[in-house]
């Protein structure tokens, strides 16, 4: 319903992305989700396909692509592989995105460019212990050491936390100025005193590694810091903005992969007689699961083309992650009940993308921290 209004380029863009998600990501996907098995020959892939750098200016290796089209491959990779989906949108949304905006010319040529190009990944790392939602209450430290800074503290919940190779960390430098006190250090895997901790075992996404991180007495470079001194929270927040339209493009894939998994099984299955599709009571779901996910796929693509003209985007970009977050979690439940019992098993996938559904209303700020968001731009 929405292909009128895109360009050749991004119809491209999607069908390349659908085409590769279908070939690459499908054979296998339930062994990873079970086995907890990172898709490194997949992720390897998506790089020299450019997935990985969609955004970023072609002379630093990217795609020069526009967030519609990043939004549009999204959704489909994750409608097979939610875990690929969010491998790719933090090395794009948090990292690259960061990296070309705020970084210098040196950082953009060191770290940029193989980012773009899929040679290496990146992580982002805010979330703490006791910092998740709270993101001001930052307790790891960079101690500014004249030409170095001292990084102390454990992050936790870090997407690609044991495959990057360059991380992206925020870090309390002056408490006394509060969220004003805040850096952001690119750290690198193999620095003396950073060390990587214990694997997580998740309900969903469970092929993407998420893993807690630990910095004793690292010393990193001054001119690893983003930005001017005390830059790192608005970096933080600014870079979360985009990587909420990344996450809603996320939901949606699972919310549409589901959908289609159920429309495709209510025509085959048949009871009393007839293709269930043909019972009011499964129309009814299907015809609330396809309303919803367009509502969520115009949201997310308003978002988009609203970061695109260079407009503010906070309150779309929210809106969309909450809305997209919900739709997934709402129509993955359904999917799971068109199957009755076959959609609790593994192989019919939709118990899948009902686990990895979950996720998209918690990271990148949780449903309830939307709402605030929301609130404080329709209240200015």
């Amino acid at each position: 319903m929405y292909d009128f209004f895109l360009t050749e380029e991004q119809r491209a863009v999607r069908d390349a992305a659908r085409e590769f998600a279908q070939r690459e990501l499908l054979p296998g996907v339930i062994e990873r989700d079970k086995e907890e098995k990172f898709p490194h020959e997949q992720v390897k892939m998506m790089g020299e396909l450019g997935f990985m750098g969609m955004m970023v200016s072609p002379q630093y290796g990217g795609g020069g692509m526009d967030t519609t089209s990043y939004v549009l491959a999204l959704e489909e990779i994750a409608k097979i592989d939610a875990s690929a989906a969010v491998i790719m949108s933090v090395n794009n949304s948090l990292v690259c995105w960061g990296l070309e905006k705020y970084g210098t010319e040196e950082q953009k040529r060191k770290y940029l460019t193989p980012l773009a190009k899929g040679e290496i990944l990146g992580a982002f790392c805010l979330s703490e212990p006791e910092a998740g939602s709270d993101a001001t209450s930052q307790k790891t430290t960079a101690e500014d050491c004249g030409d170095y800074y001292l990084l102390n503290g454990v992050k936790n919940w870090i997407t690609n936390g044991g495959t990057a190779s360059v991380y992206l960390v925020i870090a309390q430098t002056y408490p006394e100025k509060k969220h004003k006190g805040i850096n952001v250090l690119i750290v690198e895997k193999g620095m003396e005193g950073f060390a990587v901790g214990k694997k997580e075992e998740k309900l969903g996404i469970r092929s993407s590694d998420t893993h807690s991180l630990m910095f004793n007495n690292v010393k990193v470079p001054k001119e690893n810091r983003i930005g001017e001194d005390g830059f790192g929270f608005k970096f933080a927040m600014t870079t979360l903005n985009g990587g909420r339209i990344g996450i809603a493009g996320q939901a949606l894939g699972i919310a549409s992969g589901s959908y289609e998994l159920a429309l495709k099984y209510s025509k085959e299955r048949k009871s009393f007689g007839k293709a269930i599709c043909e019972h009011q009571a499964i129309q009814f779901k299907l015809s609330e699961m396809a309303t919803n996910i367009n509502a969520a796929r115009l949201l997310t693509l308003h978002a988009a083309k609203i970061k695109d003209a260079g407009l503010d985007y906070v309150n779309e970009a929210a809106q969309a992650k909450l809305l997209a977050s919900q739709v997934a979690m709402d129509t993955t439940i359904e999917a799971v009940q068109v199957h009755g019992g076959y959609g609790y098993v593994r192989e019919f996938h939709v118990e899948r993308l009902m686990r990895d559904a979950k996720i998209t209303q918690i990271y990148e700020g949780t449903s309830e921290i939307q709402k605030i968001v929301i609130a404080r731009e329709i209240l200015k």
